[in-house]
């Protein structure tokens, strides 16, 4: 069975790279096919072959992605597929419109159907902060290039022969924009690697990118009122807004490493997630530590959160309803060995061996060997 692998970018390594890297560890000689590279932030896949499109050459692709969105299409639609069996896409963009021939089977892993061309469409146009100075340029033209772009998205869809969702939420919304059916199998943390914490810190914790819909805002708003410590780990297009909004209580801690964050998460009172995700690796590796998390409740947080035994819900994205959650969550008792047992079911072990049975049966199905 010879496979090839597709993944959106390679800018970041977060939850999508993730998964990549746990299909690379299951076939090792699969090539990574993606639009751009930036192998001074990923490390991770050195050694890996990697096959980048011609948006790679363009200027500051590596770090301006973002502005190439609508050359992406083109880019995917371009590489050549036609020496390999089976294509395992990891899409939350573009990667899931690669063309293949009808003897080539395409399974795609989404992590979401493409957020900013559809359900987050608003919140992206409103304030496109990835784009600095020509924020306002991109706020006008926006409307009229994602048109184009969700056209295209929608007939990208009807090319994967099976969608695999990182969620229930995210099978969801594949059947409300792409009408397509999808296997649930949620994405690989790396519970083993974490432990639990001899002694509890008095501080709460984030680590999230900083961009909009993950709404740090709130969390800000929220441990200014409460005089309260909170440590913000990761970087973005917000950060120099929220550090604005800071009290002196709130710590921005940057970019930090995994034995950074496992040490963090495992000292923290709580874990706080505010947004609305598609699933949520952060909140798993925090309940891998034996802390528990206080989750806005909507998204895959409901899938991996358990009121009362590994946290609490807020039900609206504000400051008010994320201090009454800190209230609630002061006044319970959590057992760490208990939160942590309940994070073994999201393992990378676990995940890798679902993924493999799934594209081997599939595989089977289709070829009959």
């Amino acid at each position: 069975m010879k496979v090839a692998l597709v993944q959106d970018w390679l800018v970041n390594y977060g939850g999508s790279e993730r998964c990549v890297k746990a299909f690379n560890e299951i076939y090792p000689d699969a090539p990574i096919y993606t639009s751009v590279w930036n192998k001074k932030r990923v490390r991770e896949f050195d050694g890996s072959e990697i096959r980048t499109s011609f948006i790679q050459s363009l200027p500051r692709a590596t770090k301006n992605y973002s502005f190439y969105l609508n050359l992406m299409p083109m880019a995917f639609e371009r590489f050549d597929f036609s020496d390999y069996d089976v294509v395992l896409s990891s899409a939350h963009a573009c990667a899931k419109g690669v063309i293949t021939l009808p003897q080539t089977l395409h399974i795609c892993y989404c992590h979401t159907p493409t957020r900013y061309v559809w359900d987050f469409f608003h919140r992206y146009v409103e304030r496109p902060s990835y784009f600095g100075i020509f924020n306002a340029l991109v706020k006008s033209l926006s409307p009229y290039l994602l048109t184009g772009l969700r056209v295209w998205d929608r007939s990208a869809a009807d090319r994967v022969d099976y969608f695999i969702a990182n969620s229930e939420f995210i099978a969801e919304r594949i059947r409300k924009y792409y009408r397509r059916d999808a296997v649930v199998i949620n994405p690989p943390a790396d519970v083993s690697d974490y432990q639990i914490a001899d002694q509890v810190d008095d501080y709460y914790l984030i680590v999230s990118r900083l961009v909009p819909y993950k709404r740090t805002d709130i969390a800000v708003e929220a441990f200014n009122r409460l005089n309260r410590p909170l440590k913000i780990a990761g970087e973005g297009p917000e950060y120099k807004r929220l550090k604005q909004l800071a009290g002196n209580t709130i710590e921005f801690l940057g970019n930090i490493s995994e034995t950074e964050k496992r040490d963090l998460m495992s000292k923290a009172r709580a874990f706080i997630f505010p947004p609305e995700e598609d699933f949520g690796i952060t909140p798993v590796e925090a309940m891998a530590a034996g802390r528990p998390v206080i989750a806005y409740g909507r998204g895959g947080a409901l899938e991996t959160v358990v009121e009362g035994k590994t946290g609490v819900f807020f039900h609206e994205q504000t400051a008010d309803a994320l201090i009454d959650a800190v209230g609630k969550l002061d006044r319970m008792e959590f057992d760490p060995k208990a939160i942590h047992a309940h994070a073994l079911q999201f393992d990378r072990a676990v995940f890798k061996q679902k993924m493999q049975r799934f594209i081997e049966e599939k595989y089977h199905e289709r070829f009959g060997r």
